[in-house]
């Protein structure tokens, strides 16, 4: 580790704004270079700031320390087949994890408050109210994925009421929330939920697990009708043929997509148009930079100073 103030740090984004990022480096962390190229700094880059970062941009770096990854998940870090042999850190941000919470919570009021026919009832002109909205403590909300992300959404969920139940590859612990891990754990979840939020990531084990054979272990009736699916994880979690096909066989209710395979949604998807679809463009928790980059600069000194990283990727788990 021979880092300091003046080491180069190289931003590495597709899709995003760099001038928002450089903006705020300049203001947090005045004395260091931070370059969207690495050609001319090859030799000084310690640190590479990175979202969707093109194949190879971080090859032929050989001072390269530390990966940080711009986003709450790191599968896009693990597309480009030349990631160097080095720690790859994930961002865990107070800011993010609201902004998760903030969302979950949103559509599983909007669907246990049937916010889906009452703007359909809206767009037609409709004043009806034939159908009971259930209670909170009557609906069970099920979260997929029990990381930082999974684990505050449960808890604000049960402070509004919810029965939780959560679901993990390996056994966690949270108070008034029933758990289940591996498996066999899965079945069991799956028969007891009526709302499924699914904060996974995305890894070779969990690639396309939202599909028929998950939908056809529902439990088909709750309080709300047939289940419904909320997923703010990753589009690669998916299938949208399948989801397309469980609503119109009922095996589903209703869902909420946050995330898609091919993004932006094609225009010719039949998600845009599906009456008991809610599609949000990829916004459950964007990255602030504002927020984002004074936690990675205080990693930075911290990590200078001789202290561990924090949050490091398991690169067997991609997660």
């Amino acid at each position: 580790m021979t880092g300091n103030a003046s080491d180069t740090i190289l931003l590495a984004v597709t899709g995003w704004d760099p001038e928002v990022w450089q903006t705020e480096f300049a203001k947090t962390a005045p004395s260091r270079k931070l370059v969207l190229n690495a050609d001319t700094d090859k030799d000084k880059i310690r640190y590479a700031l990175v979202w969707k970062q093109r194949q190879g941009s971080l090859a032929g770096l050989p001072n390269l320390e530390v990966i940080f990854s711009l986003g709450a998940g790191v599968d896009h870090v693990f597309h480009d087949q030349q990631i160097p042999d080095v720690p790859i850190v994930r961002i865990v941000s107070p800011d993010l994890t609201m902004r998760m919470s903030e969302y979950v919570v949103w559509q599983v009021l909007d669907h246990q408050r049937l916010g889906l026919r009452y703007r359909q009832q809206q767009s037609q002109r409709v004043w009806r109210e034939d159908r009971r909205q259930p209670a909170a403590h009557e609906v069970t909300v099920g979260i997929l994925g029990l990381g930082v992300l999974g684990r505050d959404a449960a808890q604000k969920l049960r402070m509004l009421g919810f029965r939780v139940s959560g679901w993990s590859r390996r056994l966690q612990t949270i108070e008034g929330v029933t758990t289940h891990f591996g498996k066999d754990g899965l079945r069991d979840f799956l028969k007891e939920v009526d709302i499924v939020v699914c904060l996974l990531p995305l890894t070779p084990e969990t690639k396309g697990i939202l599909s028929m054979t998950m939908f056809a272990q529902m439990k088909p009736h709750g309080p709300l009708g047939a289940p419904t699916l909320i997923n703010a994880g990753r589009g690669g979690l998916q299938n949208e043929a399948d989801i397309l096909a469980a609503l119109d066989r009922g095996m589903l209710s209703a869902v909420t997509l946050d995330v898609f395979n091919k993004e932006p949604l094609p225009k010719d998807s039949p998600l845009w148009t599906h009456p008991q679809v809610m599609i949000t463009p990829h916004a459950a928790a964007s990255s602030s930079p504002q927020a984002l980059v004074p936690e990675i600069v205080a990693q930075i000194e911290s990590y200078e100073r001789g202290e561990p990283l924090k949050n490091i990727v398991d690169r067997a788990a991609q997660y």
